[in-house]
């Protein structure tokens, strides 16, 4: 098994099947016609099928990669995919709380992750696990959290990459607020912060656009669309696509193909230069696709037809940048297989670390919600010490 068949893996049901046994049936997303010619412009250096095509605004960006750096992008797709399905098995076996996977969004990662410079600072929501890696995080410290074993594995300063943030858009003023300061301060870097489609509706994220643009602050706000806020479409969320937004907030706005590392790689560049040159915000959005679930505790058999994701199988990020390494002759059987190996020895390496991992504290929770202490917490903790307790056998074990 390749990892990069890992999207295709899962069995597939008839659109019309029923989720469950409450006999929902999944629907299919239905959008509107778009008279010729109104279709948003889309970033694109290599098709679904691997071919290369020109484009004269940001070929400019890629235009020095090299052979050995383009097997290092699909090397970091592939190990990211392998650390990412590991992590899932890891939640369904009870080891982790809860899981976000990234599955079907590795290029729009990779590709931004590894535009960034060392000096700039990255803004994560909670799925940016490539982007992770790209910063040299190790993956076992990112699963602590979603264990419950610590409140985020890493020191942010020490890759320039803050801890994740579950609460939706917020990172997005943080960041706002961080590259105005680097700007005060003189700083040749930059800001980057992540959110998705669903973010957009956020009036942090807005308020955010507002500040950045109004003190040209050097920031990208890099919107992973990934067609779905769990289960509400992208176009019940917005009227225009979301790169369009910008304008309104005087800051240009770019569609990228998400799945097309090369043009991730090359729009990002852009956007981060013009940030650090002094013209300001940009906001990014990167067309892609979840191919999983919303997180682990997520059924999207519910709310999206199967002919939906078969669709977007055909656009994989990691099968498309492998017909290009094989038909440009930049890699070899050799490479693949060797990745593979190295791809399987960091799933049972991130296994291992997380098994090792202690228990979390089940009473932690209750700790420091008051600083005085309250009647309902206590009430709340004598009932679930309670619920623990019923686990016990009658022998106490």
């Amino acid at each position: 098994m390749t990892v990069e068949s890992t999207a295709a893996r899962t069995p597939r049901r008839s659109a019309g099947s029923k989720a469950g046994t409450t006999g929902t049936k999944r629907t299919t997303r239905t959008t509107a016609k778009k008279d010729a010619g109104t279709e948003p412009q889309l970033v694109q250096l290599l098709t679904p099928e691997g071919k290369r095509v020109k484009n004269a605004e940001y070929d400019k960006y890629v235009a020095g990669i090299t052979p050995d750096e383009l097997r290092g992008l699909y090397r970091d797709m592939v190990l990211t995919r392998r650390f990412d399905a590991e992590a899932t098995s890891l939640q369904r076996q009870g080891e982790l709380g809860l899981w976000a996977s990234l599955l079907g969004q590795e290029a729009a990662q990779i590709g931004s992750g590894r535009a960034t410079r060392e000096d700039d600072y990255v803004f994560p929501t909670y799925r940016e696990h490539g982007v992770a890696w790209c910063r040299g995080v190790d993956p076992s410290n990112l699963l602590g959290m979603f264990r419950g074993v610590n409140n985020g594995g890493w020191d942010p300063n020490s890759n320039n990459f803050q801890l994740y943030t579950i609460v939706i858009g917020s990172q997005t003023l943080h960041a706002t607020g961080y590259a105005m300061g680097i700007a005060k301060d003189g700083a040749d870097s930059a800001v980057i912060a992540y959110f998705g489609d669903g973010a957009s509706s956020q009036g942090d994220v807005a308020e955010s656009f507002t500040f950045s643009a109004v003190y040209n602050a050097p920031v990208v706000f890099f919107c992973q669309n990934n067609q779905w806020a769990i289960s509400e479409p992208t176009e019940k969320q917005s009227r225009v696509p979301i790169y369009q937004r910008a304008q309104g907030f005087g800051f240009p706005g770019v569609r990228v193909d998400g799945n097309d590392v090369l043009g991730v790689l090359a729009v990002t560049r852009w956007a981060l230069e013009r940030a650090r040159s002094g013209e300001g915000p940009t906001l990014v959005e990167a067309f892609t696709y979840r191919m999983g679930a919303h997180t682990t505790s997520d059924d999207p058999t519910r709310y999206r037809g199967d002919e939906e994701r078969q669709a977007w199988e055909a656009k994989d990020p990691i099968l498309r940048l492998r017909r290009y390494l094989e038909a440009s002759n930049h890699a070899d059987e050799g490479f693949f297989e060797e990745l593979e190996t190295e791809s399987e020895a960091l799933g049972k390496r991130v296994r291992e670390a997380v098994r090792a991992m202690p228990d979390p504290d089940h009473f932690a929770i209750f700790e420091n919600a008051y600083a005085d202490g309250h009647a309902l917490v206590d009430e709340e903790r004598a009932q679930f010490a309670a619920y623990q307790a019923s686990f016990a056998d009658e022998g106490g074990n």
